[in-house]
């Protein structure tokens, strides 16, 4: 019996799901827990961002060159590799004192995560058929939104239990599972590139560049875009880009077949994967902050808020990779990502007694939406290339996603902070208050933005009352802008997704490289 299920497809899901799962609830439980980590830390806003961003910087990085591995390697083996690694540096986290040691760790924890998510996916497209691919990838979605179901009512349960440490050691046991099963149920496998040469030099020029890039996007939040620290690894990031680019052109085996970028599905698809993640990670890193600090929510209470948009994720992938396989991924993703613009335009209109079902219609429709995109985008990417660069591809859909959520935190978070700043000073007025002046305001922003008053030593309930409504009044304006934001930028990328191919994927399109 264990002969008939090592290697067979459905055995493959699930094996590779622990794995995945364990990556997507330590996602969400973090967030969940960021709160408890900058009170027990001591850390800025910028310092909980950086517990976020050092994550994304190793994942992001690593990508594109895990996936190479993967595919010169083996997908089995740099699974495994990749659980190990992702467990080990959970339980140094959650050991961690201070908030430097424990950002150092996330971006350990984050190269390890980008070993283990494009072999996964490697494994998932070597073993169905092309016309499964869809189901595969909806079931596969629908798993992880299972995982980010999950994670904010354990973290929630968990943070307010034993301590935001634990959100990190149930790492453990999940690992332990998604190793067992790896090796019971996955079968050797063959390396899908055995013969290809490994491009060092494309290696390096990649790496620098995206590091250049996510450096840039955490630093100028704090520092200011206009700050030498900004611009001088945006420069970086620009010239290594350009280098890496030309250079891709000259190697037989190159890190990053440029040949895939003309198919139009996949260009399009790794620019909505992009979009997408733009849009919901930059905008979900305040929820929580909205959820606990401005409604006065505990962490397993603001994890019910989240519940409809991971368990509506849940139900959708799988009839959303259904749909694929019938239709293609053109008409899905538009849908999907009209469907995200409209809760996000929902969301921006949050306030201090916003109704619990409200929240929950406009997460309904955010969380359909999202999970017609990812499926959608994901077959596009991994569907649509050679067997022998799926976990290449992989890494690329993955690199699309992480930096988008970068970028979007990057951006979204830089937008409230000037919207704190700019109406700040109003609203402490019409509360009755002395209005900060602009260095005071400057100096309060990264609080407030973190859904928290700013309150004076010895202030009386009545002050303690209107300053805590004008904080909350300044940070509702900035949450206002940047959903409004984030659902332009999904209604824009429904605009793009109608240039992609409607025909369903071959599975073995040709490429020149």
């Amino acid at each position: 019996m264990t002969r008939g299920l090592r290697g067979s497809p459905w055995a493959t899901l699930v094996a590779i799901s622990f794995g995945v799962m364990m990556v997507a609830l330590d996602g969400t439980i973090v967030a969940v827990a960021n709160p408890a980590i900058g009170r027990d830390l001591q850390a800025s806003l910028a310092e909980l961002q950086w517990v976020t961003h050092g994550y994304l910087l190793g994942l992001a990085v690593f990508l594109i060159t895990a996936g190479k591995l993967s595919d010169r390697f083996g997908y089995r083996r740099m699974y495994l590799v990749g659980v190990v690694g992702f467990v080990a540096t959970s339980v140094a986290i959650a050991l961690s004192s201070g908030v430097v040691v424990l950002v150092a760790f996330r971006i350990l924890q984050g190269l390890f995560g980008a070993v283990l998510s494009p072999a996964a996916m490697g494994l998932l497209r070597a073993g169905f058929p092309p016309h499964q691919l869809g189901r595969a990838f909806g079931l596969f979605g629908s798993l992880l939104s299972a995982a980010n179901a999950a994670g904010p009512i354990v973290g929630g349960v968990l943070v307010s239990t034993f301590g935001w440490q634990a959100a990190f050691f149930i790492n453990v046991p999940v690992g332990a599972v998604a190793l067992g099963l790896g090796l019971w149920l996955l079968a050797a496998d063959r390396p899908a590139d055995r013969s290809a040469r490994f491009d060092l030099t494309g290696v390096a020029l990649l790496t620098v560049a995206i590091f250049a890039l996510v450096w840039a996007l955490v630093e100028a939040p704090t520092v200011g875009w206009t700050a030498v620290s900004t611009l001088a690894p945006l420069a970086v990031f620009g010239v290594f880009g350009a280098v890496f680019v030309l250079w891709e052109r000259r190697p037989a085996d190159p890190l990053l077949p440029l040949g895939m970028f003309r198919n139009p599905s996949v260009s399009i698809g790794v620019v909505l994967m992009l979009l997408m993640a733009l849009s919901l990670m930059g905008s979900l890193f305040f929820v929580t902050f909205y959820l606990q600090g401005v409604l006065g929510l505990a962490p397993s209470r603001a994890g019910v808020f989240l519940l409809p948009l991971m368990l509506t994720m849940g139900v959708t992938s799988p009839l959303a990779g259904r749909l694929l396989d019938r239709v293609g991924a053109k008409i899905p993703t538009v849908t999907g990502l009209l469907s995200s613009a409209v809760g996000l335009f929902l969301l921006a209109r949050l306030g201090t007694d916003t109704a619990f079902a409200y929240v929950t219609v406009a997460f309904l429709l955010l969380g359909t939406g999202l999970s017609l995109v990812m499926t959608g985008a994901t077959a596009a990417i991994v569907g649509n290339v050679p067997m022998r660069f799926a976990g290449v591809a992989s890494g690329m859909q993955q690199s699309a996603m992480q930096l988008g959520g970068s970028l979007g935190t990057a951006v979204l978070g830089a937008v409230m902070s000037a919207v704190i700043v700019a109406t700040l000073p109003g609203h402490y007025r019409d509360a009755g208050l002395d209005a900060p002046d602009a260095a005071q305001a400057t100096e309060m922003q990264s609080t407030v933005a973190q859904g928290v008053a700013v309150v004076p030593d010895g202030a009386s309930a009545e002050v303690v009352r209107a300053v805590t409504q004008a904080s909350h009044a300044a940070f509702l304006d900035g949450l206002h802008l940047a959903f409004g934001i984030a659902a332009v930028v999904m209604a824009l990328a429904a605009v793009l997704a109608l240039f992609m191919r409607a025909g369903r994927s071959t599975g073995e399109p040709a490429v020149h490289v």
